[in-house]
This record gives C-alpha cells, sequence and structure tokens, in this order.
C-alpha cells in the first residue's frame, strides 16, 4: 500500500533526526534483533559489525530512504545493488517483517517519546513499502534461469597461487551439476563454518575472476582471494576475538591457510550489478577502460576474458558490428605494491601481445626492484595517476563513449573518479565496484 502524503511528510522530517541519531539506532538494531532471532547471525559479517560498517551502511541507506521517500527512482541504483547483495545471502521474505520489527523497535529506544503514533506508523509504512521492493526484486533474481535456492556446496579441485598474498580457488559443484553462465564482473557468496563459534556460518562476497570462452560453459567457477593483515595484537585463534569480530580475514585467511583441494565450501548463484553485460557485448563499438587496484583486478579480468571472447561469438554467428571485424579497443591499467604482487599480470600482458586483439596494459608499481624491467613487469614507477595516463595518451578521451569499470580500495576509486571526472569523462561512464559494506 502506498503511503498517504502526510506520512511522506513525516518521515522526510524525520530525516534530520535519523542523521542525528542513526548510529544509535542502528546500534540498538542489531543487537536487539541478533539476540532475539540468533539464527540471523549465519547472515551478518562478525567484521563488520565490530567496526560499526554494518551499522553506518544501513544508518545511511535509511537515511537516503527518508530523503527521497517521495523521488524512489533516485535510489533504483542502491535498491539493485543490494538486492543482489541479499539474494547472495539467501535472504528470505519472512525476514523482512523481523527487520521492520525491530528497525522501529530502535526508533522508539532512542527516540522516545518523540516517537509519536504518527510517526511510528508512518514508519512502518514506509518500511513496509520498502520491503515490497525488494522481496519482490530478490524473487525475481531467486527465479531467473540457472539459479539454485539455497546454499550449495562446491568441492576445492584446484588451488593457484597467483601473485603474492593472492589465490585463485576453482570450485566445483559438489553434485556434478552443470554451471550456469554469469555475467562479467558478477561475484558469489562463498560460505564456511568456523568451528571454534560453534559451527557460526560467515560469508564473504569474491568476484568470479575468470570467464567462459565462446566455445563452452565452466566446469568450474574461479575465485580469487587476498590473504588479509594480521590483526595487530591479536590471535587468530583466539575464541573471544573471532566472537567480538576483532579478527580480519576470518573467511579469506581461514580458506587460504586451512583449505585445499577436495575440501568443501557453499556457493550462491552468480550475483552482481557490477557487470559488462549482453547488450555491451553484443554491440563492441565503444572503448573500455580497466582500471584496478590490487585485488581488484578480479572482476576486470572476466571482463577482459569475455571481451575478448566477444568477437568470437559474433564471427560464429555470422554476425557483424558497426566497427566491422575490428575488435574493441581495451585499455587495462593497475597498481600495485611490487612486481609481485600483480593479479594475474602475465595474463593481461598475453592479451596485450594478441594479435587479434586491441588490448593496452599499463601497470604502476610503488616499489620497483633493481631485477624490474619497464615495459615487462611496469610501465610506470610510483603511485596510480590518471595524469600520467593522460599525457601518455592512454586513455580514450577523445571518445564520449568510452566506458570505464573501477575496482579497489574506496578512497583510490574515489580518487579516479575524480581524476577522470577533471578530464571530462561523464560520471554516468564511470562504473565502481566496491568490496566492502556501504557506497561510494
Amino acid at each position: 500500500m502506498a503511503l498517504t502524503p502526510s506520512q511522506v511528510t513525516i518521515v522526510k522530517s524525520t530525516a534530520a533526526v535519523l542523521k542525528d541519531k542513526g548510529g544509535e539506532i542502528t546500534r540498538i538494531f542489531y543487537a536487539n534483533m541478533l539476540a532475539a532471532h540468533p539464527e540471523l547471525r549465519n547472515l551478518f559479517s562478525l567484521r563488520n559489525q565490530a567496526t560499526g560498517a554494518q551499522q553506518a551502511a544501513l544508518g545511511a541507506a535509511v537515511l537516503a530512504y527518508a530523503a527521497y521517500i517521495d523521488d524512489l527512482p533516485r535510489l533504483q541504483s542502491a535498491v539493485e545493488r543490494i538486492a543482489h547483495k541479499h539474494a547472495s545471502l539467501f535472504v528470505r521474505p519472512e525476514q523482512y517483517a523481523i527487520v521492520g520489527e525491530h528497525l522501529v523497535g530502535a526508533f522508539a529506544e532512542v527516540l522516545g517519546d518523540a516517537l509519536t503514533p504518527e510517526v511510528a506508523d508512518a514508519w512502518t509504512a514506509a518500511y513496509a513499502q520498502l520491503a515490497d521492493v525488494f522481496i519482490g526484486r530478490e524473487r525475481a533474481l531467486y527465479e531467473e534461469p540457472g539459479a539454485w535456492q539455497d546454499w550449495r556446496d562446491f568441492a576445492v579441485a584446484e588451488r593457484e597461487e597467483v601473485s603474492e598474498g593472492v589465490v585463485s580457488f576453482y570450485l566445483k559443484p559438489a553434485d556434478g551439476g552443470r554451471l550456469p553462465r554469469f555475467l562479467p564482473g558478477q561475484y558469489v557468496s562463498l560460505q564456511i563454518p568456523i568451528p571454534e563459534l560453534g559451527g557460526l556460518l560467515q560469508s564473504r562476497q569474491y568476484s568470479l575472476s575468470a570467464f567462459p570462452n565462446a566455445e563452452g560453459e565452466f566446469e568450474a567457477y574461479r575465485v580469487t582471494i587476498k590473504m588479509e593483515p594480521a590483526t595487530a595484537g591479536a590471535d587468530p585463534n583466539d575464541v573471544r576475538a573471532l566472537a567480538a569480530g576483532s579478527i580480519a580475514g576470518i573467511v579469506g585467511n581461514r580458506l587460504h591457510a586451512r583449505y585445499n583441494v577436495g575440501d568443501t565450501v557453499q556457493l550462491s548463484s552468480p550475483r552482481g550489478e557490477f557487470v559488462f553485460d549482453a547488450a555491451r557485448l553484443r554491440s563492441p563499438s565503444s572503448p573500455v577502460v580497466l582500471l584496478s587496484a590490487g585485488v581488484g583486478a578480479t572482476p576486470l579480468l572476466s571482463m577482459l576474458d569475455a571481451i575478448r571472447g566477444a568477437n568470437d561469438d559474433l564471427a560464429a554467428t555470422g554476425a557483424t558490428t558497426d566497427t566491422g571485424s575490428a575488435p574493441r579497443p581495451v585499455v587495462w591499467a593497475h597498481a600495485a605494491r611490487n612486481a609481485n604482487a600483480v593479479c594475474y599480470g602475465k595474463h593481461v600482458r598475453q592479451a596485450a601481445e594478441d594479435a587479434d586483439a586491441d588490448v593496452t596494459a599499463k601497470v604502476f608499481l610503488s616499489n620497483v626492484a633493481e631485477t624490474d624491467v619497464q615495459g615487462v613487469d611496469y610501465d610506470y614507477k610510483g603511485r596510480f595517476d590518471v595524469g600520467v595516463l593522460v599525457a601518455d595518451g592512454v586513455l580514450p578521451l577523445a571518445k564520449p563513449d568510452a566506458e570505464y569499470f573501477l575496482c579497489g580500495p574506496k578512497d583510490w576509486m574515489i580518487q579516479v573518479r575524480d581524476d577522470l571526472k577533471a578530464n571530462n569523462v561523464s560520471h554516468d561512464n564511470v562504473h565502481l565496484e566496491l568490496f566492502s559494506t556501504g557506497d561510494v
């Protein structure tokens, strides 16, 4: 049921209060909800709860909803991103009622008498409206062809040491079933138990870092995972520290240290809206720029593979494009600490050397060793710099339809986006993938 005009006014008028009290509201909300429904702890990152990232993300989302409740299309991209995340965790419709109950309850606990019956009714109606939007979108995701409806067991078929502190896991369905093709750039949620915490389940989202070629489907999905630095002053095996969320890398570092060929993890269906979709692949006329730092290269690798395979797909069907047989121009620029930390650098260099491709590859290294060869191990010494790429004529700035896909640390992406904007790249042509809770 749509909100009444007076309810819309009430919700918008409480935005300032939410901005002031949002942190307290979300902290109480999670504490109360997880105490009443401990089974929901399997859905949430212990680490994000401990750092406050989860609470901050919810507070920002609620505040944005209050601000734009009379202009919901403004929230479409955020809704799509969150819906994909929820679907990757198999959030169920009945769980929305639990969230609504405890969210309004937290409002009451923090606001006291300021939460009048009218305000409570308005927010109850507003939450119900938002829940309906998510439930509908997530139902559509669950019903997509090839999607599975609950966590699916996968076996580690292969481990590959990729670069310094980075390992790829090749994962095959334990049931021997087929794997659907996914959209390049998508991720899966990977879930494992934490025995020290009574089998509590923890999940993280990992980009699928390789894409099927034109000849068929994958037998395995590949995820590429970075080892997180040890948490200073904390024992990673300390049960109390684990339970408190004080240990970084509770999933990724455990996979590095304990999971080998034959071990089992659970995966969701591929999800995510940071994609190089079928429409783009069918119309390869505009340049594509892939910019990454560290393990942020992973979703861009599947995009690169998909773009390289797109011409083969078109040729196999006898189709033509508005660029004839010319391959789509691709720029790949990457930042790493040193040459040993470049994620799949050889793979990308080989793509750049392919005479049938139009791939330009550039690498920035913060630390260059005496044995590193410029043009082979790296191209630029120092931090990633859009200005250097512009000065070298690497970026297709003369092509207003060029699209830019960025993945790396949050602050790095914001800086790169700002630098691109300063060079007249349209905001709408810059796409970002954030490897954490929240938004950019």
